[in-house]
């Protein structure tokens, strides 16, 4: 029976989506997909329709009736996996710049870790075919969201990432106000003010091989007023921290 399921949010990834599905499903370990789309006027939601049709149980559809940022795509998909039971719980990017090859090591280390996270920035890891503005935006990002929140995750950005299950219903996701990029800053705040063990994988980030990227401008002031928000209050103190979970071997 699948008990990890990847969440991979949609919009106009009709040239990714058939390889992706592929690779993932081909993995040496069993994992599902949980597809959310965007309405995308490219198709990709009935691409992944005609996936779900074929491997019931294994890929699922969340469609919704637009673009409504990527945090809401996230918790849109962690709901659904948490409704059908998943016990782990992954992100990643449709585009291929989280290469599914990383995955098996991803699960490896939840073992031992409530959190992983597919890293640039720890040895091992790095980029690939990103122009240097991309570089300088993701370091920069990174050097003050873990400056300003005393995050330490050495890539505090990620989006390729593994939650168990016990983390997301530690987490009033309806409460978070991020929707964008910024939304996986603010995740793992409360993950890390929550108590919660954050291990990472090295991964080589690779730019997107097909279509165009997501980040725009409108993104990055997003980003700023969440570190700002978010800084705030980690200067007021009072986040909620669970006591130290047993890790399972499961």
């Amino acid at each position: 029976m699948t008990d990890s399921f990847v969440i991979v949010p949609t919009y106009n990834e009709a040239d990714n989506l058939d390889d992706l599905i592929s690779q993932l499903l081909a993995l040496p370990v069993s994992i599902g997909v949980i597809v959310v789309d965007d309405n995308s006027p490219d198709g990709t939601g009935q691409m992944a329709d005609r996936w779900a049709a074929e491997k019931p149980g294994r890929v699922v559809v969340v469609h919704r009736p637009g673009k409504m940022g990527l945090g809401t795509a996230y918790i849109a998909g962690f709901k659904k996996a948490l409704s059908i039971g998943a016990k782990r719980i992954m992100t990643m990017d449709a585009d291929f710049s989280h290469n599914p090859r990383y995955i098996p090591d991803m699960i490896a280390l939840s073992r031992q870790k409530h959190v992983v996270i597919g890293s640039r920035y720890v040895p091992g890891g790095g980029q690939r075919n990103c122009t240097w503005k991309r570089v300088v935006l993701s370091k920069g990002a990174n050097f003050v969201a873990r400056s300003l929140l005393g995050l330490r995750a050495r890539d505090a950005t990620a989006g390729f990432r593994l939650y168990r299950r016990e983390v997301l219903e530690s987490i009033p996701l309806e409460r978070i106000f991020s929707s964008g990029y910024s939304f996986l800053v603010e995740m793992l705040f409360m993950c890390q003010r929550r108590g919660w063990q954050i291990g990472e994988v090295p991964i080589i980030f690779e730019d997107r091989r097909k279509g165009q990227t997501k980040i725009s401008r409108n993104e990055v002031i997003k980003a700023q007023y969440t570190l700002l928000r978010l800084f705030l209050r980690r200067l007021r103190g009072g986040e909620p921290r669970r006591p130290e979970v047993p890790i399972s071997s499961s």
